[in-house]
């Protein structure tokens, strides 16, 4: 998915206000495809994503992220979300993350739950 058309899908939520559905499916896809390593409120296998949409990449100090994760730098967008969830392994080669989500629309769900976990 182009930056292009994810700004557009994120504007249609916004205006549409289908974001709580978007964020409800979402969840449905992190329970099915992310929860098994990441809990939404607590340390896992992998980080907590509590909080995770705006946090700076690789910013938990009480997870030990890969190297390739630290180097990447910025923050979590929309869009760097998206390219993480599509192929964490193009995003941050070396990384420990392995299962992408494959699905875009499945991809803007699941940033869209991840919005709401605070």
């Amino acid at each position: 998915m182009t930056r292009t058309a994810i700004l557009f899908a994120t504007a249609l939520v916004a205006l549409s206000g289908a974001g709580s559905a978007l964020a409800a499916d979402g969840a449905k896809t992190f329970q099915l495809q992310c929860k098994t390593c990441h809990g939404a409120k607590s340390t896992a296998m992998g980080p907590s994503l509590a909080g995770v949409a705006g946090r700076k990449i690789a910013g938990l100090t009480d997870y030990k992220y890969s190297a390739a994760l630290i180097a990447k730098g910025g923050t979590w967008t929309d869009a760097s979300l998206d390219a993480y969830l599509a192929s964490p392994g193009k995003f941050a080669p070396g990384g420990k993350m392995f299962a992408a989500v494959t699905n875009p629309a499945d991809r803007a769900a699941v940033t869209a739950y991840l919005k709401t976990l605070k």
